[in-house]
This record gives C-alpha cells, structure tokens and sequence, in this order.
C-alpha cells in the first residue's frame, strides 16, 4: 500500500488495483485551431501542463500500473451526438463542421488524436467518449472491473467539465480518485481552482488532490 501526502488527507492506493486516467489530452483541445480555440478559448492554458502530464503517464509507465486514454469525439454520422450538444455555445464551428484539423470532434479525424505528446502505447486502454464523463455510453467501468482496479489516478483536461464529470461518475461507482492538480488545466484558472475547493470538499466527498512531486515520492516510499 502507498501513501500519498494529499488533500484533504493522505490517499492511499495499491499500484497493482490502480489506474491513470488520463483525459481527453486531444489536439482538438489543446493545439491551435481545433475545437476548443473554436470556442474563443485560450489554449496556452492547456499546453501548460503538457510536460507534467507527460511525466505523469511516464511514472505510471515506469511503475507498471494499469493507463487509460480518454478522448471526446463522435461518429462520423453524428449519431451519438445530441442537438442540446450540438448547438450549445457560439463556436465560429460545431462539432462535425471541417476544420484546420479535419472535421471537430469526429473520431478518427487528426483533431481528435491525442497530442504527440501523450500518444498512447499498444498495451494501453484507449476510451472513446461521446460525452463529458469517461463512464457515460463506454465500456469504461467494465475494463477497470476485469483488471482488478479500484482506484484511479487522475489528468487532464479540462478540470471542471470532462475531468469533474468523470471523478464524479467513478466516486459512484466505488473508486477512490486522486487528481494530479499540476497535470491538469481549465481555459480558466478560476474554475480549476474551484473544482479543486469541491473536490476535497466535506471530507473528500469528490476525491483527493495533490501534486505530482508528491505521488512520486509515495512510489519510492
């Protein structure tokens, strides 16, 4: 069992019944032209924590436990994608319309592969979500159970929207979650540091938070 010196208090996690969860690090999200620049964000936000979220899903590598991959995208045929979705926002484009990266959020399309990056290896489990939560319309829970996992290590973008959803959803279904809070961004800073607050809130009722410095120096323990 490793400790992890966290937020609200310590968490601890057995590598072997752990998973990363390492959300939606898409170039739709994260690089220039694609969808979330659509929505008049700012991406330099997200590239932030590139680097640490590169040398996260390296550690988890490194330590042998179990990564997942979640991207946000559609089918082609915009069958799973419903107009309360479609059409919220004022985006210059919707998901479907081409783009600088191919069609937005179309799975299969460049925009919605992960950056370069944070490619995932062969042995790796890669989600492909419809919507904000890792859990909602995938066979997500149904993985973790046939490997054993009964907490998730947690990345990615963006904190308030796919990443709360999906520790929201995982704490329902009996995870424990910790969130790596330098490997994971909002397009506003405000709201990450928010989500964090509601996170760790009433005796973790969300989940856990720490830094990455932090679950390293758990693994040498």
């Amino acid at each position: 069992m490793k400790t992890v010196s966290a937020q609200p208090f310590e968490f601890h996690f057995e590598p072997k019944h752990t998973a990363l969860l390492m959300i939606d690090m898409q170039r739709d999200f994260i690089e220039h032209g694609g969808f979330g620049e659509s929505l008049g964000n700012d991406v330099r936000y997200l590239q932030s924590i590139v680097p640490t979220a590169q040398a996260l899903l390296q550690w988890a590598r490194e330590v042998g436990i179990t990564v997942v991959h979640t991207k946000e995208c559609h089918r082609p045929d915009l069958s799973d994608l419903p107009p309360a979705k479609k059409n919220r926002g004022n985006p210059s484009l919707r998901i479907g319309d081409p783009g600088p990266m191919g069609r937005l959020l179309i799975d299969g399309e460049p925009g919605s592969d992960f950056i370069e990056a944070l490619q995932p290896m062969p042995q790796e489990l890669v989600i492909a979500k419809p919507g904000k939560g890792a859990f909602y319309n995938t066979g997500l829970h149904e993985q973790l159970v046939q490997r054993g996992i009964t907490s998730l290590i947690v990345a990615g973008v963006t904190t308030e929207v796919c990443v709360q959803t999906s520790m929201r959803e995982a704490n329902d279904r009996g995870y424990e979650c910790l969130l790596i809070t330098d490997a994971t961004a909002s397009y506003f800073p405000h709201f990450k540091q928010a989500t964090i607050e509601m996170i760790v809130a009433q005796g973790a009722i969300v989940g856990w938070v720490a830094e990455l410095a932090a679950l390293r120096e758990s693994a040498e323990a």
